[in-house]
């Protein structure tokens, strides 16, 4: 949009060999009526494309375009290689695949003003919501929870059991939540730790959400901008191939979040763990599919099993 308003944020969008989704995500972002001042896209691609799309006039785009090129590959850490150059006092994380509904980026913006207190505040992605759990679902969100409550949206329960805000029109704009994703998300810089993320998380960083959202909400309040809307166009990733890889990241990094972050301990929250490791493993075998997958992901949370244990000792 050429009469665009730019917000003083710097985006952050870590991408690897998706130039084509990229390319889209830009473009749209290019309609809204705020932009951020700049962009930094931190690119771990194997080819040049997303630096020649980095390079090209994108009509209607406002921000400054910064390319780098990423020193370490995964997403926190590219995350962390885009906040440590970027200029503005509002910190904008975006995947590289999102498609924005007309006056998003005006709502989200908005939001984050609204309250001084105010740490951070996602979007809603309308093809990522929050569903009403079902019998055994309610069952297991009151266990971990420790009570029952009408709903669970929004909230991080027990061992990062990480529930998606909810869209009803008979709640405000902007929503309190416990945690937020990092698909579109704004921070004030000044809420962020230095470094956003651990250095623990790499590849595809399972968690880095709820690490870096929870560490701010500890001093600041977070929140879930409802009318600011965003379409997740999902795209394969070289890291979503193997199964036994992100069963085994699942479990390693749950515990890391859960013992580390949360500083959820002791045998009651291991009791958590394991039962909500359980669920998400007996997900599996409500489909012929599912359970043809179920082998390769009980060898990724045997191996996640032994590498808590070897870490442990290798700590003491």
């Amino acid at each position: 949009m050429d009469n665009a308003i730019l917000f003083p944020a710097s985006g952050i969008i870590p991408t690897r060999n998706r130039h084509v989704a990229l390319g889209a995500t830009i473009e749209s972002l290019s309609r809204q009526s705020i932009q951020p001042a700049e962009i930094i896209i931190i690119d771990a691609s194997d080819g040049i494309e997303t630096q020649e799309l980095c390079k090209s006039k994108i009509q209607g785009l406002q921000s400054a375009i910064k390319y780098l090129k990423a020193v370490t590959r995964g997403a926190a850490p590219q995350r962390n290689e885009g906040v440590a150059v970027a200029h503005f006092d509002y910190i904008f994380f975006m995947d590289d695949d999102l498609l924005f509904e007309p006056h998003c980026l005006e709502r989200l913006f908005s939001a984050i003003q609204s309250d001084p207190n105010l740490g951070g505040v996602n979007a809603m992605i309308t093809n990522q919501k929050y569903h009403p759990p079902g019998r055994v679902s309610q069952l297991l969100f009151r266990y971990l929870n420790g009570q029952r409550l009408e709903s669970y949206a929004g909230k991080c329960l027990g061992p990062v059991m990480n529930l998606l805000p909810e869209d009803r029109e008979d709640l405000p704009e902007v929503v309190p939540v416990e945690w937020l994703n990092t698909g579109c998300t704004i921070y004030r810089r000044a809420s962020l730790p230095n470094p956003p993320f651990p250095n623990f998380f790499t590849g595809y960083s399972m968690f880095e959400d709820v690490t870096i959202s929870m560490t701010v909400g500890k001093s600041w309040k977070l929140a879930n901008a409802r009318t600011a809307k965003v379409y997740h166009d999902s795209q394969p990733g070289e890291y979503k191939k193997s199964l036994l890889a992100l069963s085994k990241m699942e479990l390693v990094n749950r515990y890391y979040v859960t013992t580390r972050i949360l500083n959820r301990k002791g045998i009651k929250n291991m009791l958590k763990l394991v039962v909500t490791e359980t669920y998400k493993v007996s997900a599996y075998l409500q489909s012929f599919q599912g359970i043809r997958k179920l082998p390769m992901v009980i060898a990724g949370k045997l191996a996640g099993i032994a590498e808590i244990i070897k870490t442990a000792r290798y700590a003491d």
